[in-house]
């Protein structure tokens, strides 16, 4: 079930409604009836996968905590194997399958490995981190094996965040489903504006670059480098919009209920480093890469080229957590390099900084700092988008001819041999809705918006909700655009 559809407008108020209504000691069984329904509205028979998942997790938890020695890190072991099997069985499976066969093609072996008909479940990544984050925090002392199986399996299965995160931790989560929450006002109104202000990013910004993205990345050999490049900046926005939209409106669906979820995203497009772009990038999975992988590896502990390797193994792995594709491993690669480069040149650019004077002038230096991140985060994700490695690299060799492009119109003063849509109907539209993404980032980097929402008369309150829900209804995009990280 889709957040941007006709059911989920009916599922959400169905559901919270009867969570308040119903005892107390009924609800984890009415939310995870919920969950369930939910996720069978994609594939239902993969909710088996789930099921077994969950079973072996579950096990494992109280199997570890009862353990000692060596039996708790098999335990552990175990569930991990049995996890990451599911997962690499599913999502990667074919993608090994495929890189072999090619391997047999040029050594003229003669081989052929024929792929696997299987649909990756929806969100299996997600579900698949969030249980092992449960058995690695069992593991190490900080969570008390779940008992309640029904609590548990509402743990993994939680259907706001279900498909796409947050990748929660059992500390945060699990003893919230414990609790009894009675309905709250101020809770629902900050979920429901969380919920409205979610959906203006997926249906009224994302959606609307969707098309124009497409346009551009579906057929790259007929397009400009130009074309290309401004595709590849609405991308940075239409997957930042698809994806914390999304994020927004399980937030908001869940606070309504009265659990709290952790941030996933907090303006990441105005970060000053590649480093603080992770710290505002999806929160949920950065952090859980850094807890349970960088620092298991040693993390900056170890010596500094060690450091290195870790750091760029650990982007590596996040690439191809993303998807079992090339690019998606370059991607991966990109980020590991920007963060060792940043690294080993760190004191050679502060020495250049203050030898140019930038320290003492902020905003020049913020801006080139921020701008300078948007174009490293940006080109990376110019190989997220393309479809494979051979179109990613003519994508980037179409970019860096835009200085003889801009030649050419100069000397022609004409613009048709670009290949662009036209500019006011499409791309122009496209950048304002950028712009008002940031106007309203920046107001609230100024202000806390809902304590100043709150402050506000009744009549400015509600006129401001009905803006956002009549821009919803008539620029909204009604063809059940699949959020880009259900995939993953």
């Amino acid at each position: 079930m889709l957040f941007n559809s006709i059911e989920f407008l009916l599922f959400f108020p169905i559901v919270t409604v009867l969570y308040f209504l119903l005892p107390h000691r009924f609800r984890w069984f009415h939310l995870l009836a919920a969950s369930c329904i939910f996720y069978m509205c994609f594939i239902p028979i993969y909710i088996f996968i789930l099921f077994f998942t969950i079973i072996i997790d579950y096990i494992a938890g109280i199997m570890i905590e009862n353990a000692a020695g060596k039996r708790r890190k098999l335990f552990l072991v175990m569930s991990i194997i049995a996890n990451v099997g599911v997962l690499s069985f599913f999502k990667y499976c074919n993608f090994f399958i495929d890189n072999i066969d090619f391997f047999f093609h040029l050594v003229n072996a003669g081989t052929r490995f024929p792929l696997l008909n299987i649909i990756l479940p929806i969100g299996l990544s997600f579900h698949t981190f969030q249980a092992m984050s449960y058995t690695i925090e069992v593991y190490r002392g900080n969570q008390k094996a779940e008992r309640h199986f029904g609590i548990y399996a509402l743990y993994v299965m939680f259907y706001p965040q279900l498909v796409a995160g947050p990748i929660e931790r059992p500390q945060n989560l699990l003893h919230q489903f414990h609790e009894k929450h009675s309905f709250d006002y101020d809770n629902a109104v900050f979920g429901l504006r969380l919920i409205l202000w979610g959906m203006i990013k997926k249906v009224v910004i994302a959606d609307r670059l969707s098309p124009v993205v497409d346009s551009f990345y579906n057929n790259p050999y007929n397009n400009s480098g130009i074309g290309l490049a401004i595709a590849t900046i609405l991308f940075a926005f239409q997957i930042f919009c698809d994806f914390s939209g999304y994020s927004d409106i399980a937030i908001g669906a869940a606070r309504v209920m009265g659990f709290k979820l952790m941030t996933n995203f907090n303006k990441p497009y105005h970060s000053r480093s590649v480093s603080e772009f992770w710290k505002r990038w999806h929160i949920s999975l950065s952090t859980w890469f850094k807890d349970y992988l960088y620092i298991s590896l040693g993390g900056n502990r170890v010596s500094v080229p060690r450091m290195y390797f870790n750091l760029f193994f650990v982007f590596l792995i996040s690439g191809f957590w993303h998807g079992a594709n090339w690019t998606f491993l370059i991607w991966g690669a990109l980020h590991g390099f920007y963060l060792i480069f940043a690294l080993y040149t760190r004191e050679g650019r502060k020495k250049l900084n203050y030898f140019l004077g930038l320290p003492k002038i902020h905003w020049i230096n913020n801006f080139i700092n921020v701008t300078t991140t948007f174009v490293l985060v940006a080109f990376a994700w110019l190989f997220f988008r393309a479809k494979n490695v051979k179109e990613a690299f003519y994508i980037v060799e179409s970019i860096f001819k835009i200085p003889s492009e801009l030649l050419q119109i100069y000397q022609t003063k004409k613009i048709a041999f670009l290949n662009l849509p036209s500019l006011f109907n499409t791309i122009l539209p496209c950048f304002g809705l950028v712009l008002f993404l940031e106007i309203v980032h920046v107001i609230q980097i100024k202000y806390d918006l809902n304590e100043n929402f709150n402050k506000k008369p009744t009549l400015v309150r509600w006129l401001l909700y009905y803006s956002g829900i009549t821009a919803i209804y008539f620029f909204g995009v009604y063809t059940k655009h699949q959020f880009i990280y259900f995939q993953f």
